[in-house]
């Protein structure tokens, strides 16, 4: 038991540093949540490494997907 809250206080930790770095990160999470996803909805990312081309993917979310993004959010610290 004690090595999962020493864990969980790791992750809660690299999340604060994360939301420090990347303060706008969290506000676009917060406004997905308030609007929510749904069966259906497209998500894309876009990834651009120095001096490279961008990666680019997307997918349709599905009602496991729903299902994931449920027990994230309730690991969430």
């Amino acid at each position: 038991m004690a090595g999962n809250f020493g864990d969980m206080m790791k992750l809660a930790q690299a999340w604060n540093v994360f939301k420090g770095n990347h303060p706008k990160f969290p506000a676009f999470v917060n406004a997905l949540k308030n609007t929510g996803i749904e069966e259906g909805t497209i998500i894309a990312i876009s990834v651009t490494p120095p001096g490279g081309e961008p990666i680019e993917s997307n997918i349709r979310v599905t009602a496991s997907d729903l299902e994931l993004f449920k027990s994230l959010r309730d690991m969430q610290p």
